[in-house]
């Protein structure tokens, strides 16, 4: 493991890597010509291989995705260290300092407190934070900054996280269960008395999501990780069904339903 020095070290040393990428005259020309809007994609992509690679749980491959990330961080930075509004140092410095402020706990004199009631006090202090951010004229709503550009089942748990704050929320899972029976009904309904009408079956099926997002948060899960490791499942199972056809010198386009649902039971069984 590095020491603070070498860290140090290595930090400059990626950050003087980046310099050099973006040098108007000796540097790379697609590094060059990037900005803000088309670097953004790339980090959104880079985070999603992160939760890939925790996923497989392998440390090496972990560690390189992190490296892509943190290279989007500085990639970043130096854009706008470019242009006169912030830096590397900015960015740490402003984390750095947001950390201390929601870990009164551990940096403040307040006494040491359990998880779980470290979360509320997060979002209580991010609550005065957004308060405090507001622009006089403006009246804050519960619901700011939860950015638009969340992965949508991502955003709809967090909008409802914030509406419960408040209280607007369910007051169990049962609740919320029953309400997922009531969103599929509706579809059940659409399908038999509009089924052309896709504006229609969007909404019915957008509430099903919608709903589906607040039962995980309401049992603790993330929505987003539930959804990658279905996704995972999924794809296991599948090529399962695939590999078991190909050893009788079949493709699954070959195969009927019923075999590929029996092959689909043998791979659940088989896990």
């Amino acid at each position: 493991m590095s020491d603070n020095h070498t860290l140090l070290q290595e930090i400059t040393r990626l950050h003087k890597i980046m310099q050099d990428l973006r040098d108007p005259q000796t540097g790379c020309p697609w590094d060059v010509e990037q900005t803000f809007e088309t670097i953004a994609p790339y980090t959104i992509e880079e985070a999603y291989e992160v939760s890939e690679a925790i996923a497989s749980g392998e440390r090496a491959k972990i560690a390189d995705e992190l490296g892509d990330l943190l290279l989007q961080v500085v990639f970043h930075a130096q854009i706008a260290s470019e242009e006169g509004s912030f830096d590397l140092a900015d960015v740490a410095r402003g984390i750095s300092d947001k950390m201390i402020r929601r870990h009164p706990h551990v940096f403040g004199d307040d006494a040491r407190i359990s998880a779980s009631e470290q979360k509320v006090a997060w979002e209580d202090i991010k609550a005065a934070e957004r308060a405090a951010a507001q622009d006089d004229k403006a009246r804050a709503s519960v619901l700011d900054d939860v950015a638009v550009t969340l992965p949508a089942i991502v955003r709809a748990a967090k909008l409802q996280k914030r509406a419960a704050r408040v209280g607007f929320d369910w007051p169990d899972i049962t609740a919320v269960i029953a309400k997922m029976h009531e969103e599929t009904g509706e579809l059940l309904e659409a399908l038999e008395e509009e089924p052309d009408n896709m504006a229609r079956l969007q909404d019915e099926v957008g509430d099903i999501l919608f709903v589906a997002s607040n039962i995980a948060r309401k049992v603790g899960v993330e929505p987003e990780s539930a959804l990658l490791a279905c996704n995972r499942k999924f794809e296991k199972r599948f090529h399962y069904i695939e590999e078991a056809l190909a050893k009788e010198g079949r493709s699954v386009d070959e195969a009927s339903l019923d075999e590929m649902e029996q092959l689909w039971q043998d791979a659940k069984s088989n896990r």
